[in-house]
Parts: structure tokens; sequence; C-alpha cells
């Protein structure tokens, strides 16, 4: 949940700088925009993945520090950041960016499955397993306590300043197939959370097309990968990782959401022009939650032709929590911006993974970059509403759509953007059995009807007629949940059993 910082209390005085700070960090931004410094050579992705630790019970693992000392000792893992995360059983694998022509996807799976095997050997001399899911459906409300979250300065200044904000416990309030209403004194329940994230290089002109592309796609995109029907014992949504963000880390209290004021897990308002756009709606929506100050000069830096960190506007963009966020980074002494996709889970295998983000990259390159864009045509509002349908029912949901008006998601991923989603992977040179092999695996959930969110409930229903608690049944499901992703099958695949 970003970088680490150094814990201390803050001053108005600290509050008031930062803020201008900001606004420094914003004109340095436009400066580089409009002299055009960011040079894309080739279409460069990266990926972000969370995962957690269970125990024996399949309950959370309180050992992702153990596991890292334990990846330490033995060199780490070439060629990937493994690092921890807000809850003491999360992990995060940072991938390097990486090119995606040719079998650019194909290299993505075979080393996503070598890494997640040598850390799952790691973790096996802390005792502990990993698991890629959503929600970890065994995780009980009696887990989500302050001591869960990780020892890092970040996670618990974090905490602090949203607790701060909120002036009172978080209040955990859902309504699915079944209801959950919790309170909780930290942001703790987040920790059940892990997904997967997508980053794609873009320049400042390529930006405003590729990021309402991927708002437009966002429902049917979470449709097609949900893998989070449980929390605390309850079923909830297809993927309850969607609401339970945005109830975790929010900072209003109840009359301020009756208000109006904006939420920090954000879906946005309207499609955009310019990226600026999304940086100055941070900047005037959000109040800091972390003002920390670099003593660096952005603007000075960027009109004398160097590259500023611009640190502060970095900090707090990542405290505003976009399911497609924008992000600046600075990389060989120039800069880059990238699109960050934070729509979906984690899991379940890494080639569902895999598909996800072929089937991700393809539409939103078909879209970005076709005639007529789907956002003249689509009402923002309404693609909102079709990303709040995918994450409650899944597959099942109903979609508005240009052209077809209100169509069955898997009718309209399968009609419509799995062709959008081949000519846009063609686009960027991705080898025909590449992206055959891995469309197939969406198409295949389409066509059976399973998603990861929908092999969890088949099973837990069958298991709960067997006589099993609903706590026992969550557990013998998510042993075999691990037990089938070890074999890297795409989960439409799983046997039913």
């Amino acid at each position: 949940m970003g970088d680490e910082v150094e814990r201390r209390a803050f001053t108005f005085a600290d509050r008031r700088h930062y803020r201008s700070k900001l606004r420094q960090c914003l004109d340095a931004l436009r400066l580089l925009a409009d002299e055009d410094r960011f040079a894309v050579e080739r279409t460069l992705t990266g990926m972000e993945l969370e995962l957690n630790l269970v125990g024996d019970e399949c309950e959370p693992a309180m050992k992702n520090h153990e596991v890292l000392s334990y990846l330490a000792e033995g060199g780490g893992v070439a060629g990937v950041d493994v690092q921890d995360e807000l809850g003491r059983f999360n992990l995060e694998f940072n991938l390097p960016p990486r090119g995606v022509a040719a079998n650019g996807l194909a290299d993505y799976e075979r080393l996503l499955t070598s890494w997640l095997h040598e850390v799952d050997e790691r973790a096996r001399k802390a005792h502990a397993g990993l698991v890629l899911i959503g929600t970890l459906p065994t995780m009980r409300h009696e887990h989500a306590h302050p001591g869960v979250l990780s020892p890092g300065d970040r996670y618990r200044l974090l905490n602090e300043q949203i607790l701060a904000a909120r002036g009172e416990e978080i209040e955990i309030d859902i309504k699915g197939v079944e209801s959950l209403k919790a309170f909780a004194d930290s942001i703790a329940p987040e920790a059940a959370n892990t997904s997967v994230q997508f980053h794609l290089q873009l320049t400042p002109e390529q930006f405003p097309r590729y990021w309402n592309a991927a708002q437009a796609f966002a429902g049917p995109q979470l449709a097609a990968g949900a893998n989070s029907p449980y929390l605390f014992g309850s079923r909830l949504w297809a993927e309850t990782r969607i609401v339970l963000f945005e109830q975790a880390t929010d900072t209003r209290t109840a009359e301020m959401r009756v208000q109006g004021v904006r939420p920090r897990t954000f879906f946005g308002e309207r499609w955009i022009k310019s990226v600026m756009d999304l940086y100055e709606e941070n900047v005037r929506y959000f109040p800091a939650l972390l003002p920390i100050c670099d003593p660096e000069e952005p603007v000075e830096l960027a009109r004398s032709g160097r590259t500023p960190r611009l640190s502060e506007l970095r900090l707090h963009n990542g405290t505003v929590y976009r399911w497609n966020r924008p992000v600046y980074d600075v990389a060989d002494d120039g800069p880059h911006l990238r699109v960050e996709n934070r729509v979906l889970p984690a899991g379940p295998t890494p080639v569902d993974v895999c598909a996800n983000m072929a089937f991700y990259l393809g539409v939103v390159r078909a879209l970005a970059e076709q005639g007529e864009p789907i956002w003249r045509k689509l009402p923002f509002a309404v693609a909102e509403q079709n990303f709040h349908a995918a994450a409650r029912h899944g597959l099942d949901a109903h979609f508005s759509w240009p052209g077809v008006g209100e169509i069955p998601a898997r009718r309209l991923i399968l009609d419509r953007l799995l062709p959008l989603a081949d000519a846009g992977l063609a686009d960027l040179d991705v080898d025909a059995p590449v992206r055959r092999r891995l469309l197939d695996v969406i198409e295949g959930r389409c066509v059976t009807g399973v998603n990861g969110a929908i092999w969890q409930i088949r099973c837990v229903e069958r298991l709960e007629k067997t006589g099993l608690s609903r706590t026992e049944a969550l557990r013998e499901m998510l042993r075999r949940y691990i037990h089938h992703s070890s074999a890297n099958r795409p989960v439409h695949e799983w046997p039913s059993e």
C-alpha cells in the first residue's frame, strides 16, 4: 500500500507546506507533459500480485516477515521483488516491466509459475502455504485487529491517519446474498483483500484514451475475473473485495457520506481529456493523509531539464484508491507515466492471471485506438453502474452497452469483447497461439459459467450439504482450491467435486 515512510506526528505547518508542494508538483508535471518528456519506445507492461499465507488449518498465517527472511537467506527470488503487504499474512510480488509482443505474455505465465513455486518452498519452511484469491474466505472477524497489520511504519501511520480522519471506528456493512455488519478499530479488514494490478506505460497524449477505455471495460473485466464471494464467513458479492475496499479505507463519517463527500476509493465521475484531470481532482478533493515533504524543488528541476521525483504528488496519489489509477515514476533518469489497473482480484492460478491480463490489454488497446471512442456513446455513470453490477453478480451481471442496450455479461464478452481483445493483442504483436490460448480461458469461463467466485460458491454449497458447518466448509473448500491451483489449470476446468 505504498512506499515506506517515517512514522511521525503532523503539525498544521506540515499540512500547509504539503498543500503548497502538491501545487508545485502539479505545475512541474504539467511542464513535463507540455515538453513531451515522456518517451515510450515500445509497449511495456508490469504486474503487482498480492497473495496470502495460510497455515495447516487454512487460516491466516501471520508469517510474512519470517518468509521474507527465508527468501533473503536464499538470495531472494531472481528477477522479482517480494515484499510485505498490509497484513502479516500478505505478500506482494512486483514483476519488472516487460514487453508483451511475440511470446511476452507466455513468458509472464512461465516466470510467475516459477516464482510462486520458489516462494511457496520458502513459505513451507515457515509452516505456511501460498494462496492466490480475492478475499481470504477463512479470515474471520476476530482476525481483523490492529495486531494483524505488518509492522512497517507506513501501515501503522496510514491506519492512524485514516482513523483520525474518520474520528470513529471502521464500519463494514455489506448486503449481498447474505448480510454482514461488523466494526473494526483499524483498517485490518482490508488485509482480507488481495489483488493483481496491471501497469501499462503511456505518453501523456495516449493516457486519457487508455484510461477512459479501461474505465469503460472495468465492468466486463471484473465480471470475468470475480474471485471473492466470502468474507468473515458470509457469502456476499461475487467480488466482495470491491465493497470491502471502499468501506475499509473510507475516511468519511456517515454524515459526510450523506453530504456527498467523495470516497477515497473512487471510480471517478467523468471521462477525462488529460492525465492532469485526475491528478488535479486528487489534490482538489482529498485531504492529505501523509503530509510528508521532500526538499526537492520540482518546478525548478523541471525547468532546468532534469526530472523531478514529485514525491508529494506520488505519496498523495497512493492514498487515493482509484480502480484505474495514474502513476508517475522516474526510471533511467526519465519521467514515466502509467495506468495502474486495480480492478481484479488475485488468482486463481498463473494462467488465469495472465488470461486476465491478456483480456485487459487487448480490449483496452482496441477501445483506445478505435475510430469512434466508446466513451462518446457510453455515459460515465453507466460505466460505473456496470462496474458495481459486476462486483455484485459476476458473470451473472447484466450491462448496458452501446449498440446493444441491455445484455448479459457472458453474451457481451463472447460476442463483442473477445473479438476486440484478439484484435488488440494482434495490434500489440502478440503471437497468435499465445493470444488464442489465453483468450480461450476467458471464453471457457463464459461458456461454462464458472470463474473463481462461482467455483468457490458451488464447492461450499456441496460441502455444506454433506453436513459441514460454514466454517468447516470454507476450510475444506480452500484446501481443494490450493490443491487445484497448484497444477496451474484454469479455474473453469477444475473438477466440480
